[in-house]
């Protein structure tokens, strides 16, 4: 498999025009004479698309074309006003580069990037806003895209989706889209073809286009794959041609015949000049880049002891990587930071359907949580009622611990006092105890343990509650 993700850049306007670029606008307010194609309107080239094309391909190590031209891309439909698209062929903005994509078991997997150029959008045809009819939007006509296309060196779904995962990090990291793929910001279009096991010859592939989710590109992989080989099995062939995936009936259908580069009749864009970068702008660009995922990722392991697997999950967005580093600077426990991020607050996050940056616990209230926790102020069960109550708005840790009575109780003289009652009001418990061998005793103890928690109504410190209760028992 090969990958073609389109990237809309996140610029206040479009490439070729000033019209703005916003989601969600009211049909066919956002385009202007020239996204509409009128004659004698011509093309001005977005500088800012150009400065994020540059960022992406130093983001990813890739050449970048010192000098770069557009090409008009020849075909008719009804989105596409002026009958041509303007795009990139001859000479990208950005060649060649490597991406090495962290798999869920720590590894990283290389990816061969092809190209990435700049491009224009179409329009958007709407089936169901007219009763048999098909509506025209052109508020996306002129957008700026980046389309990146990879080398087929995909194996599987799941390294599909790893890749669109880091991919996704990466540009939001360099600021150069917010990567939303449910308002299209980012769409993949898959190139699938099969080979017989021990082959190096791949068969025909097939095109899915549009693919809007993470979940979806794996789906839409299994079924495709599963539909080509069924038909290589039978003795069939495949045919060549884009096919769209219907995410309800979990099912890849025809659209229309692959297209190849000699049927767009590809030729230079007379409208526009070459676009010639100098060194001193390319080191510019160079300089302003942030800290991205790789790095980070490797600074984390090496900065705070960090597994990979829990480094690359705090590291996939710049909010969550800025709020732990933020939580860390305040009470300095990385590894107590890292559970709570990736345990507690994503499973909150998650049910609300929330991002880190709209979290109403900060990074300073959770470092204050882990604090008490460090210095035994709190046990990790009551810990969880304290992180509660900061979710709910209840105050700093301090105040939630002093309003909710839920300080660990880690007086030995108290607890000493619970555990000779528990022994004194439980005799034969005490005897099975001491007739029993190093094995059953580690049982046993449990109850006595459920019983001093019990009275302490929670709050007794469970580790010093095991260390006292074990020379209680021995003596």
């Amino acid at each position: 498999m090969g990958l073609e993700v389109h990237l809309q850049l996140a610029t206040d306007s479009k490439i070729f025009s000033g019209s703005p670029s916003r989601f969600g606008a009211e049909p066919n307010v956002q385009a202007d004479a020239v996204d509409l194609g009128m004659p004698g309107m011509l093309p001005v080239l977005n500088t800012r698309a150009v400065e994020f094309a540059v960022r992406f391909g130093l983001g990813v190590g890739a050449k970048i074309g010192r000098r770069s031209v557009f090409d008009r891309k020849n075909y008719f439909y009804p989105d596409l006003p002026k009958g041509y698209q303007i795009s990139q062929f001859f000479e990208p903005i950005v060649g060649e580069g490597l991406f090495e994509v962290p798999m869920p078991d720590g590894s990283l997997f290389p990816i061969r990037i092809l190209r990435a150029h700049l491009e224009e959008d179409a329009g958007k045809s709407v089936h169901d806003a007219f009763p048999d009819q098909t509506g025209i939007d052109l508020n996306r006509a002129g957008t700026p895209l980046l389309e990146i296309v990879t080398e087929p060196d995909f194996r599987t779904a799941e390294q599909a989706v790893a890749y669109l995962k880091a991919l996704h990090s990466l540009v939001t990291y360099l600021g150069i889209s917010d990567g939303n793929m449910s308002e299209g910001s980012m769409r993949c279009d898959v190139n699938i073809s099969l080979r017989p096991v021990g082959s190096d010859t791949l068969g025909t592939r097939t095109e899915i286009k549009n693919v809007n989710s993470f979940r979806f590109v794996e789906k839409a992989i299994e079924v495709e794959t599963e539909r080509q080989a069924d038909l290589l099995d039978n003795g069939e062939t495949v045919t060549q041609e884009t096919r769209l995936y219907d995410a309800d009936r979990n099912e890849t259908r025809s659209m229309r015949s692959k297209e190849v580069a000699n049927d767009y009749r590809y030729f230079p864009e007379p409208d526009l000049l070459p676009v010639v970068l100098d060194e001193a702008t390319i080191e510019s660009i160079a300089q302003s880049l942030p800290e991205l995922p790789g790095p980070k990722r490797a600074r984390f392991i090496e900065q705070y002891t960090l597994s990979d697997y829990d480094a690359a999950l705090l590291v996939s967005s710049r909010a969550m990587a800025d709020y732990f580093e933020s939580a860390v600077a305040d009470c300095d426990e990385p590894k107590l930071v890292a559970n709570w991020i990736l345990g507690d607050l994503s499973a909150a996050m998650n049910r609300e359907d929330l991002d880190i940056d709209q979290t109403p616990v900060s990074a300073s209230a959770l470092a204050g949580l882990i604090t008490r926790i460090a210095d035994n102020t709190l046990s990790s069960k009551l810990a969880k009622q304290v992180f509660e109550g900061l979710w709910l708005g209840e105050g700093s840790a301090d105040d939630i611990i002093e309003a909710r009575g839920l300080k660990q109780v880690s007086d030995t003289g108290e607890l000493e006092a619970m555990i000779d009652d528990v022994i004194t009001n439980n005799p034969d418990q005490v005897a099975q105890y001491q007739a029993a061998d190093e094995a059953k005793q580690k049982k046993l103890s449990g109850f006595f343990v459920g019983q001093i928690m019990k009275a302490s109504k929670g709050q007794a410190n469970p580790q010093l509650v095991s260390q006292l209760l074990m020379k209680k028992l021995s003596d």
